[in-house]
């Protein structure tokens, strides 16, 4: 496969396929765009198979299909076996509502190597009520159990949140109960619907404290009974004093395809006054090398102080462009997570709310208002 023909770019390896942000969920911590409504015209099953030929003609080796929720598309397995067929891996990930065991054995059949289930808690009531969802919580285990018995590594994921980090220790035990092989807790970060309800999902540093440290005593105990199950605790960066290498540098690894066919550099990009191409009028080589939209924050010369001068940018390439853009506007500015940053004043602030947040569930933002006030008054 190629290495790339652009000096200084490498190729995409991993390429996430958002096939639609439809989503029988309402998480009020959803990273999907505060509009998703109003996108329409999903690429169809003949444009994602080119999208995703020409990614493998690139270099892509790690595809993944994500949402909105993939299995709301009925091509899904077509997909999964065109992945196979190229030489992808290939990942799903899913809330697990509209799957089933036909399914989870029919994407098995077409070659899909790995599924990651989400859940919202460690039980029913606050699980379906951050999902929105009566039967959430029933339909995750049962498909988690699904995809173990049919032979897959079981990996779940926890979106964890100043209304279920009391129960790292429930979720824990849940997952080995489950016996699950990963489990990703993964505190909120703050983009889309998730920035929207900031202050009313963000845990104080007392919280994360407290939760970090029955993690780490939950792996001891693990170790020294033998289990084979991975601990993953991915702390938000708005408690740190230097931001993450975000997407490892923009431009450098990750090249997202969203649903109307918008290439991103990542997830949430399309939130930044930034003109990025699509891929119904640009091939993804094109796309990925030529696009000012993707070579934008390529490098360092883009960087204003401190960044410019920092002997950390190498590492961090700035911290995050669309995190700086939420928090002062201005997308060119260092990430304010950075202590040098001169806006690092709001992630204090942003601190000092978490420790005085009151709100409930009832009063975040979810994805359907109106199909989660009806949820909440039963």
């Amino acid at each position: 496969m190629p290495t790339g023909d652009r000096p200084g770019i490498g190729p995409p390896l991993w390429l996430l396929a958002e096939l639609t942000y439809r989503c029988p969920l309402q998480c009020p911590y959803c990273s999907n765009p505060l509009d998703f409504a109003q996108t329409q015209q999903e690429l169809t099953t003949e444009e994602w198979v080119r999208v995703l030929r020409q990614g493998r003609e690139m270099g892509a080796a790690q595809l993944g299909f994500s949402g909105g929720e993939p299995l709301v598309r009925q091509d899904l397995p077509e997909l999964i076996a065109e992945a196979r067929q190229l030489g992808y891996y290939t990942n799903l990930i899913t809330s697990g509502l509209g799957l089933s065991e036909a399914k989870v054995n029919a994407f098995r059949d077409a070659g899909l190597d790995h599924i990651q289930v989400s859940f919202q808690a460690s039980d029913p009531e606050l699980n379906n009520a951050v999902a929105g969802s009566r039967k959430a919580f029933d339909q995750k285990l049962a498909m988690a159990r699904a995809v173990k018995e049919a032979g897959y590594p079981m990996v779940l994921n926890f979106v964890i949140h100043r209304h279920n980090i009391h129960q790292m220790e429930d979720i824990i035990s849940l997952c080995e109960r489950l016996g699950a092989d990963y489990v990703e807790l993964a505190t909120c970060q703050y983009y889309g619907w998730a920035f929207e309800n900031r202050e009313g999902l963000m845990p104080s540093k007392a919280q994360l404290e407290k939760a970090e440290a029955e993690v780490n005593r939950y792996r001891e105990r693990l170790t020294a009974s033998g289990s084979a199950m991975k601990l993953i605790f991915v702390t938000p960066d708005y408690y740190e004093e230097r931001p993450k290498a975000c997407m490892n540098g923009w431009g450098s690894l990750f090249l997202t395809v969203a649903p109307d066919g918008t290439a991103l550099p990542c997830h949430s990009a399309r939130l930044l006054p930034i003109d990025f191409p699509n891929v119904r009028e640009s091939s993804l080589h094109s796309i990925w090398y030529d696009s000012p939209g993707f070579n934008h924050y390529r490098g360092d010369s883009w960087m204003p102080e401190p960044c410019r001068s920092c002997d950390e940018k190498g590492r961090d390439f700035g911290g995050c462009r669309c995190q700086a853009y939420l928090l002062t506007g201005n997308a060119d500015n260092a990430d304010p997570v950075c202590s040098k940053s001169p806006h690092h004043d709001r992630i204090l602030a942003a601190r000092q709310a978490a420790d005085h947040a009151t709100a409930g569930l009832e009063e975040l933002t979810y994805r359907n208002t109106d199909n989660s006030r009806l949820f909440f008054r039963g």
